[in-house]
């Protein structure tokens, strides 16, 4: 069986390393993007098993690309989970509106990354 992937996005390169660095470790193939527009366009190419997404990026935030990502024919089975410094209940409940499966807050911890994991894969 092949290996699946796991799309990361964050547009701060050190988290977007440590969090790549997690899902590698987990197991898992990984792909990278850094803007909103780059994680729509990977998830249609690539056909990620899931989605890591920062919600604060400058082109297009995570939440629209959420929601063209869970709204897509082609890609609204891939299961997005957001990692973000936004965590209060707005966030969370808008993030659940946008599609996603998830929020987690950073600072990252690894054992949460991995559960998301474990749970949507």
């Amino acid at each position: 069986m092949a290996m699946q992937k796991v799309l990361v996005v964050d547009d701060t390169a050190a988290h977007l390393q440590q969090i790549k660095e997690i899902v590698s470790d987990a197991g898992y193939q990984v792909i990278t993007a850094m803007s909103g527009k780059e994680a729509i366009e990977k998830t249609r190419a690539e056909k990620p098993s899931m989605v890591f997404l920062d919600i604060v990026m400058d082109d297009l935030d995570g939440y629209g690309a959420c929601r063209e990502i869970t709204r897509n024919e082609e890609t609204s089975d891939i299961p997005v989970v957001f990692i973000s410094t936004k965590h209060q209940r707005a966030d969370h409940i808008w993030a659940e509106m946008q599609g996603a499966k998830a929020l987690i807050s950073k600072p990252i911890d690894s054992d949460v990354i991995v559960k998301q994991l474990n749970t949507y894969i």
